[in-house]
């Protein structure tokens, strides 16, 4: 890498990370955590912040629900799986409403 691109930081994109869902009484849960620092699962300190999203449906009907909590966990497995009980917690209590915010 020469001088130019360590100085202003490459051009290349980010490299995309394919999220496998897991499925929840017809919903599916992608566990999504945010390193702190921003930048997505590369982690600064070790800090991983819960979030991620739930769908249901498909093609053109899908809907989509994306949070971010507050929790910050030290690796990143502890943060999917606290993500995917929070989900399943949410789904419990709200059904298709959460859909509605």
């Amino acid at each position: 890498m020469g001088w130019f691109s360590r100085l202003f930081g490459s051009s290349e994109a980010p490299k995309q990370v394919v999220v496998e869902p897991i499925e929840y009484k017809g919903y599916l849960i992608y566990a999504e955590p945010i390193a702190e620092g921003g930048q997505y699962r590369i982690a600064e300190g070790g800090q991983y912040r819960i979030a991620g999203r739930i769908t249901l449906g498909e093609g053109d009907s899908i809907k989509t629900h994306r949070f971010i909590r507050s929790d910050l966990l030290g690796n990143e497995g502890d943060a999917n799986e606290l993500m995917i009980k929070k989900a399943q917690m949410l789904i419990d209590q709200m059904g298709e409403t959460i859909f509605n915010h």
